[in-house]
């Protein structure tokens, strides 16, 4: 960590502990959880008999300036458990020592004293609340303790502290479009989605929405098709002795969901890969089929808690464009370049080519396969991605239970990262002592393959989420759930403007026609918030010339052109994102 983010992360921290003293000066009766640092600010859980909404959010705030204006030092002391233990007991703070609890025999206990606030605390602060120069309290939510349902809802209150105020202003303005890009509210401002609270984690998509999830999906088809994949289908619902065959019932079962049938045990599939290698197993394969492309957009589904769940960007139902690469150890180089050309070139159909962030997660401590043959997987792994020309950073022990992989991060419109491709490299699952695939080789004997696992966008559901938030629902043109608007300008230039619909629909184009009574200046701009690229509107005067008057989104009004002119207008913009 840079010395900015040390210094960024101290002060938040120590903001959280100013924030937690301004809540119990205003409510006394206030109980204390935790109330650390995080990426964009800082929070604090409280148990009080007040609920916090927004409105006593100025008071906090002032109290807060306050107790910043006084300057109170931050001051450590170590104390020992019983010293501690009384003195949370003799200010009521239940959860604190509950936390004490946490605490191993022996290991030092620190405290940090702010005024009148005391908390447990081992990392650093300021030395003085006056160093805490810009913050501001965001939001309030629910929040069980410990994060475990079963026990009491708490009210977590989140804020934030920058460093500067121009820091913290250029931040709340990043928070206000991102607010305005809220992918939630736009699903439903332009009818694109919907989510039923009885149904968790599942998504209703409508016919807009269905629309550029069918786009996104034969977008991606024809680069797998271009890329030497071939498409498969396995079941949504597998056996419990494949899955414990795999590995995902020893180390995924608590995310599964399991069912019954016929005395036999089932679980519906939170992932693609054992199936796919079902399907290379299903035949006797030789080294001259691999590499084995395997692309699938399996619909899988994972037992997510409901409380992590966020509009479409989490979800417990979801789509990957998931495939497995079967291949030798000596193709694995070449396929993970092939893989990361595909990658990058995708990413920059979407405007998300720019500072792309890539991770190497190496073995984590919970795995399967001995610990040379997991090495040696990270090498390879590497030395693919150097041999691209991608620089990578290491993530210590943050690899699946089955191999080591390569994290892809983009940013977007907002500066905001989304880790969405993955390829990982896997000689578990092929192996003996799991589903043991196998292939004859040049030597005439049996060989294990390796096995890529890989995705581009990750969950569709997801990225279509961040596409939403990236475009701030104006969608490019071949994207668009509705590409064209025609509105005629009265009722007797409909019967023209059918015809224009109908040519246009030949041509494979998206239109809809606002037959409504509404006068034209309403269906502009109903068409403008629903964030159509075209709008067309036709009289007498351009039914008769064979001419469109036509409206972008983009450029304005564009006037009046032949309306073959403008069929190929929207050829050559919708060529661009399909690699033409």
């Amino acid at each position: 960590m840079n010395p900015n983010d040390i210094a960024l992360s101290t002060v938040r921290h120590s903001a959280a502990h100013i924030m937690a003293a301004a809540v119990r000066h205003l409510w006394p009766d206030t109980r204390f959880d935790i109330g650390p640092a995080t990426d964009e600010g800082f929070y604090y859980d409280f148990d009080l008999s007040h609920r916090l909404t927004e409105e006593d959010f100025p008071a906090i705030e002032a109290e807060m300036a306050k107790i910043i204006a006084e300057n109170v030092p931050f001051v450590r002391e170590e104390k020992t458990r019983e010293e501690v233990m009384e003195l949370m007991r003799s200010r009521g703070q239940s959860y604190k020592l509950e936390r004490l609890a946490d605490i191993p025999e022996g290991e030092t206990i620190t405290l940090y004293h702010s005024g009148d606030f005391t908390d447990l605390c081992v990392v650093p602060h300021v030395a003085a609340a006056a160093e805490i120069k810009a913050f501001k309290i965001l939001s309030v939510a629910g929040s069980y303790f410990r994060g475990d349902e079963k026990n009491k809802m708490l009210q977590r209150l989140y804020g934030t502290a920058f460093l500067s105020q121009e820091d913290l202003d250029a931040y709340l303005k990043m928070r206000e479009e991102a607010k305005a890009r809220d992918h939630r509210v736009l699903g439903r401002e332009l009818d694109l989605f919907h989510l039923d609270p009885e149904d968790p984690g599942q998504i209703f998509w409508h016919p807009k929405g269905w629309t550029i999830y069918i786009e996104l999906q034969d977008y991606m088809r024809r680069k797998l098709v271009a890329d030497g994949y071939q498409e498969v289908n396995t079941p949504a619902i597998m056996p419990r002795s494949l899955w414990e065959r795999s590995g995902h019932w020893e180390h995924y079962q608590a995310n599964m969901f399991i069912t019954e049938s016929e005395k036999r045990i089932f679980a519906v599939k939170p992932m693609n890969c054992p199936g796919a290698l079902e399907i290379f197993k299903s035949r006797t394969r030789s080294y001259k089929d691999l590499p084995l492309r395997l692309a699938e957009f399996g619909h899988c589904v994972r037992n997510e808690p409901s409380g992590t769940l966020h509009g479409i960007m989490r979800v417990r139902g979801f789509v990957q464009d998931d495939a497995h690469i079967l291949c030798t150890e000596e193709q694995i180089e070449a396929e993970v370049a092939k893989f990361c050309r595909l990658l990058v070139g995708v990413y920059k159909d979407f405007g998300f080519d720019k500072n792309l962030l890539v991770k190497l997660s190496t073995m984590p401590a919970d795995h399967v396969g001995d610990e040379a043959t997991w090495r040696h997987a990270e090498e390879a792994l590497a030395a693919a991605c150097k041999a691209t020309g991608m620089d990578y950073v290491i993530q210590e022990g943050e690899g699946a239970f089955y191999g080591p992989k390569l994290e892809f991060t983009l940013i977007d419109a907002l500066n905001r990262p989304w880790q969405c491709g993955t390829i990982q490299l896997d000689y578990q699952l092929p192996s003996e002592g799991r589903l043991n695939a196998v292939y004859t080789g040049p030597d005439g004997q049996k060989h294990h393959p390796v096995m890529l696992h890989r995705a581009v966008l990750g969950s569709l559901e997801r990225f279509i989420g961040i596409l939403i938030e990236q475009y701030a629902g104006a969608f490019p043109l071949w994207l668009a759930p509705v590409q064209v608007e025609l509105i005629p300008v009265n009722d007797k230039a409909l019967p023209a403007v059918e015809k224009v619909a109908d040519v246009l629909r030949a041509r494979g184009f998206r239109v809809h026609v606002d037959s409504r009574s509404d006068k034209m200046g309403a269906k502009i701009r109903d068409a403008r918030l629903q964030k159509i690229p075209y709008m067309l509107v036709m009289g007498a005067r351009e039914a008769e010339s064979g001419t469109v008057s036509v409206r972008s989104r983009a450029e304005g009004d564009i006037g009046a052109m032949p309306l073959n002119a403008f069929i190929a207008k929207l050829d050559a913009e919708c060529a661009v994102k399909h690699g033409a």
